[in-house]
């Protein structure tokens, strides 16, 4: 029997969510993969600062500004685009049962 008091949301109210999450940064020009720098951990622009640097580093509280003033040869962008990295890998994330 359907629950007619709450009825499952329909795509309309998803659909500025699932637009944005469609439409996330290009990355491709800004996240880089060298087998031999950080051991083929994702980079910004070849530096030797990976994605998982600048998540953990806003995971433990730290503001955009912060990590911009730490470490000035990062942009916003930069930022931005590890983000849009981790939001596309969570999003291509499937569990295989076993």
């Amino acid at each position: 029997m359907r629950n007619t008091l709450h009825p499952a949301p329909t795509a309309p109210i998803l659909g500025p969510f699932r637009q944005a999450v469609e439409t996330l940064m290009d990355y491709s020009q800004i996240i880089t993969i060298n087998p031999g720098k950080r051991s083929g951990k994702p980079c910004i622009r070849g530096l030797r600062i990976t994605v998982y640097d600048v998540l953990g580093y806003m995971a433990a509280g730290m503001t955009q500004e912060g990590i911009l003033a730490d470490f000035p040869d990062l942009t916003e962008a930069d930022i931005r685009a590890c983000l849009a990295y981790a939001a596309d890998s969570e999003r291509r994330f499937e569990i295989v049962p076993l």
